[in-house]
């Protein structure tokens, strides 16, 4: 494409999600303020996780695909001794065991054996599709179907606190990497159950969720103000 072809609109914007809303919410809200006819994101956040997502807008849609293979890094809290069956803190809990005396080191000698190549399976409640139906909508019903597991790789898993049962970690991964699912199997692994209390992307490839703006923000903005913040295509694509 020629340089001339491109708008101020073309490219992305860094968007600091809040809990609440699902990316496609996200989406929606920025397409129909700036009445834009290409809008999307790289990468899904759980409707309560929050952080760093990237908003791809006209021909940076193109660039959703690159955008969304990159690495990630993610902060957040896991709670054990209760496990649920979305293996985040929006689910049932399924179990509800005692927690063993622990310290931060006992703790991370058990996060560090999920560092390296890992087969996963994702969660049945989750956006993948069996038969073009999402896992989340065959959960509702009480379904559950046979999940193929995926290879993902964990670079690195640590906690940099833990009072008893809620621990914080920090854990930078391959793209496809369900967090909770990490978070459910080291509860199985500790013998007493746990899950994803609170999740937050910090970093997305070479953007890190300090060079985002909150929704909010975004959408008091004019078209201009919109513009200014946009990243363009070209430095996109060049990156």
């Amino acid at each position: 494409m020629a340089l001339q072809e491109f708008s101020a609109l073309d490219g992305a914007i860094l968007i600091d999600k809040p809990a609440g809303p699902t990316s496609h919410d996200v989406v929606d809200a920025i397409r129909r303020k700036f009445k834009l006819a290409k809008v999307g994101h790289c990468g899904t956040l759980d409707p309560n996780a929050t952080g760093l997502l990237i908003i791809v807008l006209g021909r940076g849609t193109k660039l959703s695909e690159r955008l969304m293979a990159d690495d990630k890094v993610y902060e957040g809290t896991i709670k054990f001794g209760e496990a649920t069956d979305s293996y985040d803190a929006d689910g049932e809990i399924t179990s509800a065991l005692p927690v063993m005396p622990m310290t931060l080191e006992q703790l991370n000698e058990s996060a560090d054996e999920f560092v390296g190549d890992l087969m996963q399976t994702p969660p049945m409640v989750s956006a993948v599709k069996v038969g073009g139906v999402p896992l989340y909508k065959l959960a509702r019903k009480g379904v559950e179907v046979k999940r193929e597991p995926r290879l993902v790789h964990i670079y690195n898993f640590r906690f940099s606190s833990y009072q008893e049962p809620v621990g914080a970690f920090r854990l930078a991964c391959t793209k496809g990497t369900y967090v909770r699912s990490v978070a459910h199997e080291l509860g199985q692994k500790l013998g007493c159950g746990a899950h994803l209390a609170t999740l937050r992307r910090a970093v997305s490839g070479k953007f890190d969720v300090a060079q985002a703006l909150p929704l909010a923000t975004v959408l008091q903005f004019s078209e201009r103000e919109l513009a200014a913040r946009v990243l363009p295509f070209l430095k996109l694509a060049a990156s």
